[in-house]
């Protein structure tokens, strides 16, 4: 058998060595882009690490802030509790002053239990007044369904109020009583706005009308809670 010349001999080292270059060139392309991901990837981790640490700073930097606070808080609360004009609206007498606060502007809509109040303590029980009507709305959206509830009964705009009406009566000549219960209404520890009132004389009685506003304020929550960064 001959054997091969020396010109094919040549172009079989050539075809040899492109065959290897091109295998170099692959597993070095492979090399620098897995490399390229990798340089990605940790630039990520990096960005987001940083992100965590950021939000970590900020809450560390809010609880430190509050802490700061607490001290003054303390002092404003032993202030309150010697409060004069706080201790003598106590209904309890071994009570706390702050007690009265918290009566004073309720952390949740009850209407019930204002209705109660009004009945009770400010519109009735007035020496030569009688309670003709009273009515208190309940509060669209917390205390009824908001779609159920209509326009009349509807007192909540955002305010936190709760609407109300009443009716007193008295004999003629008897305008001080009709005094005496808005004096009351003046001096409850819990605010209250007449928004419209009404006199009128029908026989012998003396008939007082008006509707008004009611306030509370819902409790402030506080809580620690998870928050989620995202990359």
């Amino acid at each position: 058998m001959d054997k091969p010349t020396p010109g094919i001999r040549k172009r079989q080292q050539i075809l040899r060595a492109n065959r290897m270059m091109f295998v170099w060139v692959a597993i070095v392309s492979v090399v620098v882009g897995f490399s390229l991901v990798l340089v990605v990837f940790l630039g990520q981790k990096i960005a987001y690490g940083e992100k965590v640490i950021a939000e970590k700073n900020k809450t560390a930097a809010t609880l430190d802030s509050n802490l700061k606070v607490v001290d003054g808080l303390k002092d404003n609360i032993r202030v309150l509790n010697t409060n004069e004009n706080l201790n003598a609206a106590r209904i309890n007498g071994s009570g706390s002053a702050l007690q009265v606060v918290l009566d004073a502007l309720p952390a949740q809509a009850n209407s019930t239990a204002m209705a109660s109040s009004l009945q009770t303590q400010l519109l009735g029980g007035v020496p030569g007044i009688s309670l003709e009507s009273l009515r208190v709305e309940p509060v669209a959206g917390i205390e009824v369904d908001e779609g159920s509830a209509s326009s009349s009964d509807s007192s909540n705009d955002g305010t936190n109020t709760i609407g109300f009406s009443f009716t007193v009566s008295a004999q003629t000549g008897g305008q001080e009583g009709l005094r005496d219960v808005l004096r009351r209404l003046e001096r409850s520890i819990r605010p209250f706005t007449i928004t419209s009132l009404s006199i009128e004389t029908l026989g012998n009685r003396i008939t007082m009308t008006g509707t008004g506003l009611g306030y509370y304020e819902p409790g402030q929550e506080l809580k620690l809670t998870d928050k989620v960064v995202r990359p």
